[in-house]
């Protein structure tokens, strides 16, 4: 790494989502490579977030962000601790399991998938964490940056959006809603100086992939010239959005799906 890739976040104060594992916790650790101050490691898992924080040198949060006020509590430590909030990533997000299982079951019987008709609390759970939670994590970011006159926030949304999966209406829907979420209230603060950005990923080797039933997860592969991207590919999409380089880059959905597709 270059002394100057490595300093792009030189002193800077920044606050994961979801940074317990995957896609969230590389991004800390590619934050904390890149010269932050000091990396605030969030996620529903107290072990995750603790073990991820430890090897960063960071501070770990326990938040469900689902929950406007905890969302907004943690805020208010990070930046009554710091004094500042220079980036937020918010990778804090959910699948639905038992929606995968009847894919794969609808996949190996050769019946049509079924899963709208069954859902129900599935549907709330996937809204709540993945689009409510996106939301409150945009708005307390902006309050806290917006008297500091600026700072970069990325969120994680989702390919699926777009090249939507058989039975899985409820996730492409809160991942389209991340999206189109996530645009409007970029063009809203960038005259407060805040960057809104939004990485698109396809498939990517996760723990949240690790759930996907070897079969639902072979035919995922098959399509596009790269096969499932790696966590850190994904670090490093996110940081640069978030970095000086990307200071003309407002409201942008980047796609990183291996070539799965175009919009």
């Amino acid at each position: 790494m270059s002394g100057q890739l490595a300093a792009r976040f030189d002193g800077q104060v920044a606050l994961v989502t979801g940074g317990g594992s995957g896609i969230g916790a590389a991004v800390a650790r590619r934050l904390a490579a890149e010269g932050c101050a000091r990396v605030h490691v969030a996620d529903i898992d107290a072990d995750n977030a603790t073990a991820v924080a430890d090897s960063v040198g960071g501070s770990v949060h326990v938040v469900d962000v689902a929950d406007p006020q905890a969302v907004d509590d943690l805020v208010a430590t990070v930046t009554g601790a710091e004094d500042r909030l220079d980036v937020v990533v918010h990778a804090a997000g959910v699948d639905d399991p038992a929606a995968k299982a009847r894919i794969l079951a609808a996949q190996e019987s050769g019946e049509p998938v079924d899963v709208l008709c069954e859902l129900d609390d599935g549907w709330y759970r996937v809204m709540s964490i993945n689009l409510d939670g996106t939301f409150h994590v945009l708005r307390a970011a902006v309050r806290a940056m917006r008297p500091r006159g600026g700072g970069a926030i990325v969120t994680v949304g989702s390919s699926a959006a777009y090249d939507t999966l058989i039975g899985y209406p409820h996730y492409a829907a809160s991942k389209a809603g991340v999206h189109a979420l996530s645009q409007s209230v970029a063009k809203e603060v960038i005259s407060y100086g805040i960057r809104v950005n939004t990485v698109a990923p396809g498939p990517v080797d996760t723990p949240m992939a690790g759930r996907t039933p070897g079969a639902v997860r072979k035919a995922m592969e098959t399509t596009g010239a790269i096969g499932y991207a790696s966590a850190e590919d994904l670090a490093d999409n996110i940081c640069y959005l978030a970095s000086p380089g990307a200071k003309n880059v407002v409201g942008a959905v980047l796609l990183s799906n291996g070539g799965r597709f175009t919009v």
